[in-house]
């Protein structure tokens, strides 16, 4: 079972890239992070007619995910728990049959900035509230794994130029500790299970040539239980997606679970 996160900053703007991207990449399942469209406007017909099952939580102009598979879908949660009144489209799960039964969480973790002020104090409310879904996850003893945009940068390798991002919301010590806090309940952070070294990005700002400096960050990343990583056969980068046309700032990362 091959599984995608791609943030792709806009449905509306990805309509023909994103369709380009799933014929030739042939996922089993995507979990896409800011779609930036209310769920009576998103374009179901695009993936409906590649045999892709649609479940979406949108958003008016901002956030907004969603779950694309081609295998059955079950149980569909929208909303990460922890607050009712959190009205931010960030959070998707769902329960995809292949061999058997995996858990999909898709998420959009908050930026965070600027630091200080609301917006990082909402990210790092936001990172408890997802400490706490994910250890329930280690707790049921299944095959699940947390996926998405997750507005971090673990390790000073995981950027082109650390420095840069030292008060950033991304990289700031209090982020890269509530991160670490939920990886050390136990989960695989599948890329780095794969690939060590540095030159590995997922996002380049479509600011100042970025992408030609290759003057990346990796902040996309698979969270998976240890019944997941069991059955984890690679995890890998799409990084040539930012070089075609009409671009995500974003590209794809997928794992294939042996499911």
């Amino acid at each position: 079972m091959k599984i995608a996160t791609f943030n792709i900053n806009g449905i509306k703007a990805r309509a023909e890239a994103l369709p380009r991207w799933l014929d030739d990449a042939q996922p089993d399942v995507v979990l896409l992070q800011e779609i930036k469209s209310i769920d009576e406007n998103f374009p179901r017909e695009l993936f409906e007619e590649r045999g892709y099952n649609v479940e979406t939580h949108g958003q008016k102009s901002f956030n907004g995910v969603a779950i694309l598979s081609k295998l059955p879908v079950e149980d569909v949660s929208r909303g990460l728990p922890g607050d009712d009144e959190d009205e931010q489209a960030r959070w998707i799960e769902a329960t995809v049959i292949g061999k058997q039964a995996l858990r999909i969480c898709g998420l959009y973790l908050p930026n965070g900035n600027p630091v200080p002020g609301p917006k990082y104090e909402y990210k790092l409310a936001w990172m408890e509230r997802l400490y706490h879904r994910a250890r329930d996850l280690m707790v049921s003893e299944e095959p699940a794994l947390m996926a998405g945009d997750y507005n971090i940068i673990p390790q000073a390798e995981d950027a082109a130029r650390p420095d840069a991002w030292r008060e950033d919301a991304l990289f700031r010590p209090e982020s890269r500790a509530a991160f670490r806090k939920i990886l050390n309940l136990g989960f695989t952070e599948a890329f780095r299970a794969r690939t060590q070294g540095a030159g590995h990005y997922s996002f380049w700002d479509y600011q100042a040539g970025a992408w030609n400096k290759n003057d990346g960050i990796r902040i996309d990343h698979f969270l998976l239980t240890p019944q997941a990583a069991d059955l984890m056969r690679d995890c890998r980068i799409d990084a040539e997606v930012r070089g075609h046309e009409k671009p995500s700032d974003h590209v794809p990362v997928w794992v294939d679970l042996d499911l």
